[in-house]
């Protein structure tokens, strides 16, 4: 019986779960998955948060100290999430350690409703890397225009950052010189860029979804879109860490900025469940699953080695022929990245009425 996540792995892909809570910590599910399912890293988000507390009773304990202490909101959604990402930073620890600190990484998020604020987001990201204290952690930072500025001030200061919120292979160019600009920085303010990790989140089935919703029924352009475009930012990646600009930084300890394929959970129930995977196999990627996908590669996945690589051509002629029926790729990736500030700016929101109730809860 083959196993595809080892398989994944071995086709240098890191394999990634989306997903946290502390039930999960507390029973030993996310140690589980790292020793059976290949595990190697863990993203968060403010929706995960939200449905982790309110589904769960494993944080009345804490809910109802910070109550007793009067703390304001912010600092008890702080303190709530910060728990849980910094035991699952020590949960995979080991791994961290093992892979020379290119994996074993945990993934926690600046407020998105100050995404546009440049000075805003650096100073979260400084005070999340201080709260967790674990060299292990990735802060979020989303890639808007005014996250670009931020991505480069936080990496200056030695802070490792997973970029989300990737739509556009313009945004992404720009994402990945801000990440050498940030490195560059660090350099000349003497941090070890050995121990600095970054990863760009390029959002995949997003894409699928809104291009669909255009072509209609019908269309032999269907379910094309993301793939290609990921595709093509791939050889983006390659263009950009073979040059000498990136090449002194490698020089003097930088390991490169890994393409992170993320909404790979697939929407369309007529497309195969492990089509965002099996499709975009590259060597030095990460692919963040949800537990569903997780489970769908692990029972008949079927990975057959490097898909992206030498795909270029095809996958630029997909969007030569999307723009030819009537889709504007910069109003679908522009659109995409709007849509996803207000959904993360959505969660978060639920996330604080979620916090705020148990709070008035524990309080009674």
């Amino acid at each position: 019986m083959t196993d595809a996540l080892a398989d994944l792995s071995a086709a240098g892909v890191a394999v990634w779960l989306v997903d946290l809570n502390r039930e999960r910590l507390r029973w030993g599910s996310v140690a589980k998955l790292i020793m059976d399912k290949h595990v190697v890293g863990v993203t968060t988000n403010p929706s995960i948060f939200q449905k982790a507390l309110a589904d769960g009773a494993a944080y009345d304990s804490q809910v109802k100290d910070l109550a007793l202490r009067g703390v304001d909101l912010n600092e008890a959604v702080r303190a709530l999430t910060t728990f849980d990402v910094r035991w699952a930073c020590d949960l995979l620890k080991p791994v961290y350690d093992e892979s020379d600190t290119v994996d074993g990484r945990v993934s926690i998020e600046v407020e998105p409703g100050i995404s546009a604020q440049t000075d805003r987001t650096v100073a979260e990201a400084k005070a999340l890397w201080w709260l967790v204290d674990r060299p292990n952690l990735y802060i979020k930072i989303p890639a808007t225009v005014e996250g670009l500025p931020a991505i480069t001030a936080v990496l200056a200061e030695g802070i490792s950052v997973n970029v989300t919120l990737i739509f556009s292979l313009q945004r992404y160019e720009e994402v990945m010189q801000a990440f050498i600009a940030g490195m560059e920085q660090a350099r000349l303010n003497g941090h070890d860029l050995s121990n600095i990790g970054s990863v760009a989140s390029f959002f995949v089935s997003r894409v699928d979804t809104e291009v669909d919703q255009r072509l209609g029924e019908g269309s032999d352009l269907r379910g094309k879109a993301a793939i290609a475009n990921a595709q093509l930012a791939y050889q983006r990646y390659e263009k950009v860490f073979a040059t000498d600009r990136w090449k002194a930084l490698e020089a003097a300890g930088a390991k490169p900025q890994r393409p992170l394929w993320a909404s790979t959970g697939v929407k369309d129930p007529a497309y195969d469940d492990t089509r965002y995977v099996v499709e975009l196999v590259a060597p030095g990627t990460v692919n963040t699953m949800p537990e569903a996908t997780l489970d769908a590669v692990a029972d008949h996945g079927v990975v057959g080695g490097d898909t992206v690589t030498g795909s270029y051509e095809a996958a630029q002629q997909v969007l030569d022929d999307l723009e030819a029926a009537g889709i504007d790729y910069d109003e679908v990736v522009n659109l995409l990245e709007k849509e996803g500030v207000e959904k993360f700016e959505a969660s978060w929101e639920q996330l604080l009425e979620s916090v705020t109730d148990q709070l008035k809860q524990a309080s009674a």
